[in-house]
């Protein structure tokens, strides 16, 4: 347990004359959710893909429990488990035949391939659909069943490459509480997204990598004050707006910005110290001033996004066409 499931230094993947992946080390603790943010393009799907020794590496290396993907790429392979952006399940069969053939490819038997297919299913809520032909699922169903096929060697390292990219809320909370049973269970898990809101449900840490490079590292409260402080929102009644800008100001020292609502004014300031909130509050009630709202604000995604890159979190094309492109890989044999 004490051995890291990831170490990578200075992993480079070069496709022409775009370097995908430039330098990048992560250190990924075992039994934990290690998520990976950036926009399409970063190279968040290049380094999944020489981690899962799907790429050879230009540069750097790589250890999965301390095997070099490599070097040892067959121990690494069987310690795995991929979900990739894309369902790699045949839509012309059903839950079940998808299952099986997965469970066969593995070294299953017949009936230990069936067993794991009917748990599975159940595990994911695909029972009712398991005769179904995959043409008749829905974008989530899919995705499911994809990380199922991925989980019936019960590998200890779970890659998840934008799981929950185009789904619809309710089913990327099932997706996340999916996630968060197999760690439960003993598995690790790495996860790239490209919402701040996802890595900040799931991960212990996070690297955010743009254009090839980690730009930083750490949990998600880390990158979140990393990036500007929180913000504070007072909502007041139009009448006492004015009054409360300057008493907020006088408090907070900056000139709070106002947003009319429809029968109030949101006045929003950034706030470097949290303690300045009791303040503020008891300063609006000695001038007998009802706060009708109150909240603390963290950045969004692309706040963090455009302070860390200078650019926001949309997608690099050049570099999404070149992660894209299967005949610029290098796949290890």
């Amino acid at each position: 347990m004490n051995t890291p499931a990831i170490e990578a230094e200075g992993l480079v993947k070069v496709f022409g004359e775009n370097r995908a992946v430039d330098g990048v080390d992560l250190t990924v603790a075992t039994g934990s959710v290690y998520g990976v943010l950036g926009p399409n393009g970063a190279g968040k799907t290049t380094t999944i893909r020489m981690l899962a020794t799907l790429l050879r590496p230009d540069g750097g290396h790589a250890r999965v429990f301390g095997h070099d993907v490599v070097r040892d790429a067959q121990t690494v392979r069987s310690l795995i488990g991929v979900t990739g952006q894309y369902a790699s399940v045949d839509e012309n069969l059903s839950a079940t035949e998808n299952l099986v053939i997965f469970g066969r490819l593995l070294g299953l038997s017949s009936r230990a391939a069936k067993a794991k297919s009917a748990e599975l299913l159940e595990e994911f809520a695909l029972t009712e659909a398991a005769r179904k032909p995959l043409k008749a699922f829905s974008g989530g169903m899919r995705r499911r069943l994809d990380l199922a096929a991925s989980l019936i060697a019960q590998p200890p390292l779970i890659f998840l490459d934008e799981p929950t990219t185009g789904l619809d809320p309710r089913t990327r909370i099932q997706m996340w509480d999916t996630i968060r049973r197999l760690v439960a269970g003993g598995s690790t898990v790495l996860l790239t997204t490209q919402y701040l809101d996802e890595a900040d449900q799931l991960a212990d840490r996070i690297a955010v990598i743009d254009r090839g490079h980690v730009v930083a590292e750490g949990t998600a409260d880390d990158l979140k004050r990393s990036v500007g402080h929180q913000a504070l929102q007072v909502a007041v009644a139009r009448e006492d707006a004015d009054r409360a800008r300057g008493l907020v100001a006088a408090v907070v020292g900056q000139e709070p910005t106002p947003t009319p609502l429809s029968e109030s004014v949101r006045l929003t300031v950034p706030l470097a110290d949290a303690a300045a909130v009791s303040t503020v509050l008891l300063r609006l009630r000695d001038a007998d001033i009802e706060v009708r709202e109150l909240n603390l604000a963290k950045p969004t995604l692309d706040e963090v996004f455009l302070t860390l890159t200078g650019h926001a979190a949309t997608s690099d094309d050049a570099a999404e066409q070149a992660e894209a492109t299967p005949n610029a890989e290098k796949v290890l044999a």
